[in-house]
Order: structure tokens, then sequence, then C-alpha cells
């Protein structure tokens, strides 16, 4: 099956794992693995933007993250903010916008000055959208849409009987962007970890035995093809479905 440009997913999520796993099989440490896999967050922006995806976003580092050992966490850091530094001319010049989700003000000062710079940088560039989800979980974020919609209400900015979905959704982090049509996570894990929860409501799932160093162009590719030959139902039946595009 050929990929089908017309069907491209608007909006691909990406849970980038198996870092340590690739890292141990070559014999080395950890942080060895999360330089590798620096090339695949390349390779994918660059494959995405090729093929017509409008919004990526890749799970870069949750909340959970920050009780791993201190020295790689604090490698982590440092790697994001000389990867961000290093990658922001080219992501420029291919007309990608950086954004970022998730509890920003966590971050070490310079790994979040050098985030804002970055974001400022291209904020004018359209092609793509590369949404960084760092020091997020999905928890945290729902929990904080609750207490802005409680603190209205309590306001008398918003009436309990009008909050419904959209909302909610209004109130999230991903507010500005569609939900994921497609959520891939490599190495082999089956869970989505705390990952845009309510956005991922209704998207596809897409797992690989893939380590996230190995993922690259064909095998983002593959997910895609893998996503055009499913049925979107939305609750509704495969006939309904077939009555509507006729």
């Amino acid at each position: 099956m050929s990929l089908d440009k017309d069907k491209v997913p608007q909006h691909i999520a990406i849970i980038m794992d198996g870092n340590g796993r690739w890292a141990k099989q070559q014999g080395e440490d950890r942080i060895f693995g999360h330089h590798e896999g620096v090339n695949s967050v390349r390779e994918i922006v660059e494959a995405a933007a090729e093929v017509g995806v409008k919004y990526l976003t890749l799970y870069a580092f949750s909340t959970e993250n920050w009780n791993r050992p201190k020295e790689e966490v604090d490698a982590l850091m440092e790697l994001l903010v000389a990867t961000i530094s290093m990658e922001t001319p080219q992501l420029n010049k291919n007309g990608v916008k950086l954004e970022a989700i998730g509890n920003l003000k966590s971050l070490p000062q310079g790994c979040y000055d050098e985030l804002q710079q970055s974001i400022e940088i291209t904020k004018n560039n359209t092609r793509l959208t590369l949404v960084l989800a760092l020091s997020y979980s999905s928890k945290w974020e729902i929990i904080e849409a609750v207490k802005q919609l409680a603190t209205e209400v309590k306001e008398g900015k918003t009436a309990i009987d009008a909050i419904d979905e959209n909302s909610i959704a209004q109130h999230l982090c991903t507010k500005k962007y569609p939900d994921p049509e497609l959520m891939i996570r490599t190495s082999g894990e089956h869970r989505i970890s705390n990952f845009l929860l309510w956005q991922l409501a209704y998207a596809e799932f897409y797992f690989t035995d893939t380590l996230w160093p190995d993922f690259r162009k064909k095998e983002f590719f593959d997910a895609i093809k893998s996503y055009q030959s499913r049925e979107r139902r939305f609750g509704k039946t495969s006939e309904q479905i077939k009555n509507e595009i006729k």
C-alpha cells in the first residue's frame, strides 16, 4: 500500500520510547540513547512536513520523568537546551513553528528561556507546528482545567450547566490544536502513559516494537499507512459511514 497524501492525519502524536533500552543494547549509558533519539526527532519532523502533517506532538518529558536519577534528568535538560538551540535555524528554514505544552515553569530557567526564544523565532511559520510536551502529564492538565472552570463558576463568569466538552477542551493546553487522529508509540509498550488522555479519545493507536533511535522515515510512513487502512467510525456503524460517503 502506497501512502495516500490526501488522507494523511492532520495531527500525529508520538510517545518516543526506548532510548534507554537502545543504549543498553549498544553497551552505552542511557544518555547516549537520548542523544541518538534526537536524530530520529529530526528525521520525523522532516518526514511529517514532507507529507503534509500540520501538527506533530512529541512526548519529550513527562512530569513523572522528574523522578528519574538526578544525573539523567540534568543531562536531559542540557540536551534539550542544546538541541533546541541547534535545531531552531533549520526549523525556521523548513517553515516549522515550535510550540510547547505542559508545566513549563517547572523547567530549569535556562531551558525555559531557550525554549521561549525558539518559540518566538519560529512563531510566524505555517508549514508544520511541532509541539513539545515538556513536564507534561494529562492528569495535571485536566486538574488545571477543572481549577480554572471552578474559579470561573465561583466568580459568576461561567454557569455550571454551560460546562460541556467544548468548554473543557478550551481550558486544556491543546486548545489551539485539533485532536490527534493518530498516536504512535515506539519500543513495544502498549499504553499511553498519561499522555493526552482527553485528546486521544478517538485517535487511532499504532504500537511498534522499534526503539525510538531506530524509528525513522520508513517506520513513520508505515504508521500512517496503517492509519489509512482503518475505518474511522466515531461510534457509528460501517453502513452509516459508507452512506455518508455516498
